[in-house]
């Protein structure tokens, strides 16, 4: 089991990063509140399933509202703001830019409210993840247009706050229970506040066809379930300054991934910040060197 819990973080990554594929697809057809509210929908009732599939332990009472609270954040909030943001114009790299600030976020979040011990060594390199992360972003930042607003940019803030804020509240309230019990009721928390967002801003318009079903499929199978339960395991075993470190390397993974499926551009210049954002995370994410046993 210890050798399979290896792969986690990295595979969490490479899944994470491939939800640009979803929202790519996605956004010309549906919008963003309306969608979440369906895609949040439909992974809760396949958890609801799996839970009776796998005669899963139902929540508490007190695990069920800490678990949706944590997911009104995480999902609603964190995947709404970026959805938004997106949908109102703002360029995606810079989006992308905006929520690079999570590592660091949660990492002030850890130390003050869950006394977690961050030191120099980590701040370093969180500081140097986030250098990383701006050196591959910065060609695809090119003219930041209309889309650049008091509104875009305060719902990008928010977003990275929400997601920062309910990976503290899940580490520190809600780890203890059944994982896929506390991942639908993430949902149902997330689901939620989509449902009030679309009905009070949005049309809630959706032309179904093959790419927003495709879309739908892989967001909900892929991230809603499959990464999520990843980031749900590690949050529950590790520190969250080193869980949140990770999503450092989410821009430079999807840029490969763009590379390799839609022939984006990957400049050298790309390559290197990839380089040192991998070595931010790694110095953010060592274990300490035991002392030597004196002789």
């Amino acid at each position: 089991m210890h050798s399979i819990k290896r792969f986690i973080p990295a595979s969490f990554v490479v899944l994470w990063a491939t939800g640009f594929i979803g929202a790519r697809y996605a956004m010309p057809w549906a919008e963003p509140f309306t969608f979440l509210a369906a895609r949040f929908v439909l992974a809760a009732i396949l958890l609801a399933v799996l839970m009776i599939v796998l005669g899963s332990k139902r929540a508490t009472r007190a695990e069920a509202l800490h678990a949706t609270g944590a997911g009104i954040l995480m999902h609603g909030v964190y995947l709404g703001g970026v959805f938004w943001a997106i949908h109102k114009g703002m360029p995606a790299g810079l989006s992308a830019l905006i929520v690079g600030l999570q590592p660091l976020i949660t990492a002030v979040l850890a130390g003050r409210f869950l006394g977690e011990a961050i030191l120099p060594r980590h701040w370093a390199g969180l500081g140097i993840g986030l250098v990383g992360v701006v050196i591959v972003l910065w060609p695809k930042l090119g003219a930041l247009g209309g889309g650049v607003t008091t509104e875009t940019l305060a719902a990008a803030l928010v977003s990275v706050l929400g997601m920062s804020a309910g990976t503290i509240w899940q580490k520190r309230f809600a780890s203890g229970g059944d994982l896929v019990a506390a991942t639908k009721w993430q949902y149902v928390g997330g689901a939620s506040v989509m449902a009030l967002a679309s009905l009070a801003f949005e049309t809630r318009t959706v032309v179904i066809n093959g790419e927003l079903i495709f879309a739908m499929a892989w967001l909900v199978l892929v991230l809603s379930i499959g990464a999520i339960f990843l980031l749900m395991v590690m949050i529950r075993d590790g520190e969250m300054s080193k869980v949140a470190s990770l999503f450092y390397l989410v821009p430079a993974v999807t840029a490969v991934i763009a590379w390799i499926l839609f022939d984006e551009q990957l400049s050298l210049v790309q390559i290197v910040g990839m380089a040192i954002a991998t070595l931010g995370v790694g110095l953010a994410t060592a274990q300490p060197t035991r002392a030597r046993a004196s002789r």
